[in-house]
C-alpha cells in the first residue's frame, strides 16, 4: 500500500513515527473523500471526485509532505550559509504533486523531471542524507556530489533526475514511454515541466511522435503560474495547458489537493497504458522565487503568496482531513513535525561528515574510457592529466 511505501524511509535507527505516536491512526480501512475542485477535462471523460483512500494513507501523506517542506526549507538555510553552492530552486508549495503522483504509481514507472528536483527524489524512495549530501556536493549524493541540486538521480527507482536544460527532459522522458512499450512493460513515464517551459518546441515535437505511436508518456504541467519571474498569461496566449495537446487529451487538476493528484496520475496510467499519451495540468504554486537568487516578491505580492497559504497549503489541507475524521489530534500533529525537524537536523549533520569528491573525479563520467584522452592546463601546454 502507498502508505506503507512511503514511510519505508523512515530511518531504521528508531522506530517509525506511527509506532511511536500511537494514538494517531494507521488503519487501513476504506474512506471516500470528494476532491476539493472538480476535473476539467479535454476530449477525455474526467474521472470520479470521490477518491477512494484511507487513515494510514492519508497520516503518510501529512508525514512525507512535512518532510519535504522542511527539507527545503532547510535547503533554503544551507544555501544562505554557503554550504549549497550553485543553482538550487525549492519546492516548497508543490509537495501534493509528487507526493500524490507517488501513491498513484509504482517504482517500476518512469518519472522525469527539471530541476526543481530534490522533493520528487524523496518521494521515490530517497533518504535525506544522501540528498543533503548531494545538495552540498558530498560524495554520499545521490549523483556521487557532481550533480547538484538539479541533477539528483535515482536509477533503482526508475527515477531519471533532475534536468538543467529547460523542457530538454520531456523527449528523454518519451523517450522512456517508448522504451516500456517496446518491451511490453505495463508502465508508463511522468514527464514533468514548468508552464515556463510550455512553451518549448521539442515539448511538442516529442508529444506529436508519442501520440503517433501510442506511447504511454504522461506529461505533466507544473503550472505555478511563474515562469521564473514572468506571469504565464504574459508568455502564453493560451495558458490551459492542459488543451495544448489538441490531438491529446488532457486534465487539469488542483495540484494543491494531494487526493485530486493521486486520483488523476491513477487516471493517466490507466488511459495511457491503453490509449496513448495524456497531458495533466496541474495547478499549483510555489513560496520561495523561482531559484535562490529570485526573492519571489518583485513580481508578486506578499498578500498574494499568504493568500494561497491560507486557502490552498496542501499540508494544511491534509490536517484538516485528519482532524476532521478523528485521525489524530492537533497535539499529536505537531509532535509527529517536531519528529521531522529532529531526522532533518540529524540527516544534515550526518551528511556533513561524507567529504567532497576527490579532485580526479573532474575526468569521470565524462568520456569514454581507454582512449588515452588526455586534459591540459589553460595553455595548452601543461599536461595536467590522462584519463583511463
Amino acid at each position: 500500500m502507498a502508505a506503507a511505501a512511503l514511510l519505508r524511509r523512515l530511518p531504521a535507527a528508531r522506530p517509525p513515527l506511527m509506532a511511536a505516536a500511537r494514538a494517531i491512526s494507521d488503519s487501513t480501512a476504506p474512506l471516500t473523500i470528494e476532491t476539493s475542485m472538480p476535473f476539467t477535462a479535454h476530449i477525455v471523460d474526467p474521472p470520479s471526485r470521490d477518491v477512494a483512500t484511507t487513515p494510514a494513507e492519508l497520516v503518510a501523506f501529512f508525514h512525507d509532505m512535512s518532510l519535504m517542506r522542511r527539507m527545503e526549507i532547510a535547503a533554503d538555510s544551507l544555501y544562505k550559509a554557503k554550504l549549497i553552492r550553485g543553482f538550487c530552486h525549492l519546492y516548497d508549495g508543490q509537495e501534493a504533486v509528487c507526493a500524490g503522483m507517488e501513491a498513484a504509481i509504482t517504482r517500476k514507472d518512469s518519472i522525469i523531471t527539471a530541476y526543481r528536483d530534490h522533493c520528487i527524489f524523496l518521494s521515490r524512495g530517497g533518504d535525506l542524507v544522501t540528498a543533503f549530501a548531494e545538495l552540498m556536493g558530498r560524495q554520499v549524493g545521490c549523483s556521487r556530489g557532481k550533480g547538484g541540486s538539479m541533477h539528483f538521480y535515482k536509477k533503482d527507482a526508475n527515477f531519471y533526475g533532475g534536468h538543467g536544460i529547460v523542457g530538454a527532459q520531456v523527449p528523454l522522458g518519451c523517450g522512456l514511454a517508448f522504451a516500456q512499450k517496446y518491451r511490453k512493460e505495463d508502465t508508463v513515464s511522468f514527464s514533468l515541466y514548468g508552464d515556463g517551459a510550455a512553451n518549448q518546441g521539442q515539448l511538442f515535437e516529442a508529444l506529436n511522435i508519442s501520440a503517433l505511436w501510442k506511447l504511454p508518456a504522461i506529461l505533466v504541467c507544473e503550472n505555478n503560474h511563474y515562469g521564473m519571474g514572468t506571469a504565464e498569461w504574459r508568455a502564453a496566449k493560451s495558458p490551459s495547458y492542459y488543451k495544448r495537446g489538441d490531438y491529446v487529451p488532457g486534465l487539469k487538476v488542483d495540484g494543491m489537493d494531494v487526493l485530486a493528484v493521486k486520483q488523476a496520475c491513477k487516471f493517466a496510467k490507466e488511459h495511457a497504458i491503453a490509449n496513448g499519451p495524456i497531458v495533466l495540468e496541474m495547478d499549483t504554486y510555489r513560496y520561495h522565487g523561482h531559484s535562490m537568487s529570485d526573492p519571489g516578491s518583485t513580481y508578486r505580492t506578499r498578500d498574494e503568496i499568504s493568500g494561497v497559504r491560507q486557502e490552498r497549503d496542501p499540508i494544511e489541507r491534509v490536517r484538516k482531513l485528519i482532524l476532521a475524521h478523528d485521525l489524530a489530534t492537533p497535539a499529536e500533529l505537531k509532535d509527529m513535525e517536531k519528529e521531522i525537524r529532529k531526522e532533518v537536523d540529524a540527516a544534515i549533520a550526518k551528511a556533513k561528515e561524507s567529504p567532497m569528491p576527490d579532485a580526479s573525479e573532474l575526468f569521470t563520467n565524462v568520456y569514454v574510457k581507454g582512449f588515452g584522452v588526455e586534459s591540459f592546463g589553460a595553455d595548452r601546454k601543461e599536461l595536467r592529466a590522462t584519463l583511463p
